[in-house]
């Protein structure tokens, strides 16, 4: 089969399409025929030797999300599920590849109504922006800053946001970002510029996936009492809320991790149902893996960056 090599600690052009035996599904796991992978900037780190912790090494095929039709099951599986649309975690690699083995327990069916594509955009988006709004829990009337807003997980966040009676402002840099967070419904704010954070002070709720010198002017605008989410550290350090805000981290984002089925269950019913809409900025032939980290890093995506097998 075809699969996207990571042979190297390196830049994008490490990544390389070449052939990989068939994998086999073993006792509690399914074999997925591949549609979509989805990027994460994870994967973009852990390409280039930057991650946060240690992971997979080289030579290996990254990808941890993919959407596609069962095609066959291991010893004792259930039969039920040949032929089923799917979405599903993997271990972490093997995802940019044609055939995928995932864990049975982490299978998702795409419900009828719901594209392959948008279904894997939201695997791991969905899951993350629903477990962080449970988090914070925004009410109507309060003031929520959600960074990175033309992400992935951030356009997630504006739309879960504003369903709750919230006013919303989105940050982000450049024309194409700020007014995708404008068509979303939300306000938009340019956090290259400086001052960017002076005229938000009091927030009630911030959703924090950049850190830094941007997370930290976040923080300085959350109003006492506030909610303060650290969801990831794009631009930076992580933030290190101190006392006056209700602070959310890592272990927090550990049990969303925990409970990553159910929660990506109910993205996807709530897509099937209208209330929540992935924003699918582009997409990359499986060969074009490369050009798609290239992209991811020059920060010129919107939304979730997919492959297409």
């Amino acid at each position: 089969m075809r699969a996207v090599w990571w042979r190297a600690v390196g830049p994008p052009s490490v990544l390389e399409l070449g052939e990989a035996a068939e994998p086999v599904p073993g006792p509690g796991e399914v074999l997925i025929r591949v549609e979509v992978a989805g990027i994460t900037f994870i994967e973009t780190q852990t390409r280039a030797g930057r991650a946060p912790k240690a992971g997979a090494v080289p030579p290996a095929v990254l990808g941890n999300g993919v959407g596609g039709t069962v095609t066959a099951v291991g010893p004792a599986g259930d039969r039920g599920l040949v032929g089923r649309r799917v979405v599903a975690s993997l271990n972490g690699t093997g995802g940019y590849a044609e055939l995928a083995v995932a864990a049975a327990r982490n299978v998702v069916p795409v419900p009828d109504g719901v594209p392959t594509l948008d279904a894997t955009a939201l695997l791991a988006d969905g899951r993350t922006a629903l477990g962080l709004h449970e988090l914070a829990a925004p009410q109507p009337g309060e003031t929520v800053l959600v960074e990175a807003a033309a992400g992935g997980v951030g356009s997630l966040l504006v739309q879960l946001a504003l369903a709750a009676g919230a006013r919303v402002v989105g940050a982000a840099s450049g024309g194409r970002k700020l007014a995708l967070i404008r068509d979303l419904g939300a306000e938009a704010v340019d956090y290259t510029v400086p001052g960017w954070a002076d005229a938000l002070r009091g927030l009630d709720v911030v959703y924090d996936g950049v850190g830094g010198t941007i997370g930290r002017a976040a923080l300085a605008a959350t109003a006492a009492g506030g909610r303060f989410v650290v969801h990831g550290a794009a631009g930076g350090p992580a933030t290190q809320p101190g006392e006056g805000v209700t602070a959310y981290g890592f272990p927090e984002l550990l049990r969303i991790g925990q409970r990553a089925p159910e929660l990506a269950t109910r993205a996807l019913r709530a897509a099937a149902e209208g209330r929540l809409r992935p924003v699918i900025g582009q997409t990359f032939p499986l060969a074009e893996a490369a050009a798609a980290h290239a992209a991811i890093e020059a920060r010129r995506t919107l939304g979730k960056t997919l492959l297409i097998v």
